[in-house]
């Protein structure tokens, strides 16, 4: 049960003060206290200069991705803001709320970096009884791909699957709707919102199994005194991005929780629908996993 950001450029680096403003970057940040069992980010960028091979080492590669995720609250850690001012071309953003008793340990936190994506996801995979996905012995997922996930969770299966249809041949779109299409099979009222990325690609999906909030959240917002917030709480919301002469830059995409309003150009993501972006050229477009 996370909070989720994520953002694809027209192939220039801008950072998530550029693209949220400092105050709406703070009022992400502040939900981590609520969502307060770590937080991760993923950034896509352009080396300032290639690392030479004298030392013996293999070309490296043309674009990199900087990971960093930890088990300290965002609005604790010091390092929050040094990321949030570092430009990219694409990027993650994850707040954790653990779910279903998962362990509060790194190897659970996100993003999750494999095979060169990135991915976080909002959810508790579980069915009628509250039975976590992760206690399903049974459950066909690849054991050798799920490990290279480096993750134990629920979200770390839900990886793997995409990672597994990927495997097959399906481009990273697809991939992602056949992976939500076969979870749903076991597990129909789990929310697959989640937000993936690769070197050319920023997905996101809005994949609920349930319009209304269950109980469990609003008592946990409740709790903080903000149980108003989560009303919406499976709600993603998206923005077009524009450059400085007002022409199509890009896409950011985020969970509820903070101000995004229709006046600032935040429109809703509807149920089962999925943005697809390429990080390069910053062109998007939008398309149902029905």
């Amino acid at each position: 049960m996370c909070r989720l950001l994520g953002y694809a450029t027209a192939g220039f680096n801008l950072s998530l003060n550029a693209i949220l403003g400092t105050e709406g970057v703070d009022a992400y940040r502040e939900m981590s206290e609520i969502h307060n069992d770590g937080w991760g980010c993923a950034m896509l960028y352009e080396p300032i200069e290639r690392p030479g091979t004298l030392d013996g080492g293999a070309p490296a590669p043309e674009t990199g991705t900087k990971l960093y995720k930890t088990t300290v609250a965002a609005r604790l850690d010091p390092v929050f803001p040094e990321l949030a001012s570092e430009p990219a071309r694409g990027g993650l953003w994850h707040l954790r709320l653990a779910s279903s008793n998962l362990p509060l340990i790194l190897e659970n936190q996100q993003p999750f970096f494999a095979n060169g994506l990135s991915f976080i996801h909002n959810g508790d995979i579980s069915d009628s009884h509250g039975r976590n996905i992760v206690t399903n012995r049974q459950y066909p997922v690849n054991h050798s791909v799920f490990l290279s996930t480096g993750g134990r969770s629920d979200s770390a299966i839900f990886f793997a699957v995409i990672l597994e249809y990927i495997g097959f041949g399906y481009d990273l779109d697809e991939a992602v709707a056949q992976a939500v299409r076969e979870l749903r099979q076991a597990y129909p009222r789990s929310s697959y919102n989640c937000m993936i990325q690769s070197q050319d690609q920023f997905i996101a999906l809005n994949a609920a199994g349930r319009e209304r909030t269950s109980s469990r959240i609003v008592e946990i917002y409740d709790q903080y005194g903000q149980g108003e917030k989560a009303q919406d709480y499976r709600v993603m919301r998206y923005r077009a991005l524009t450059d400085e002469e007002g022409a199509p830059a890009g896409i950011v995409v985020a969970s509820s929780g903070f101000d995004q309003t229709e006046a600032d150009g935040w429109e809703e993501l509807e149920n089962d629908q999925m943005i697809v972006a390429s990080n390069r050229t910053g062109e998007w477009s939008m398309r149902s996993i029905d």
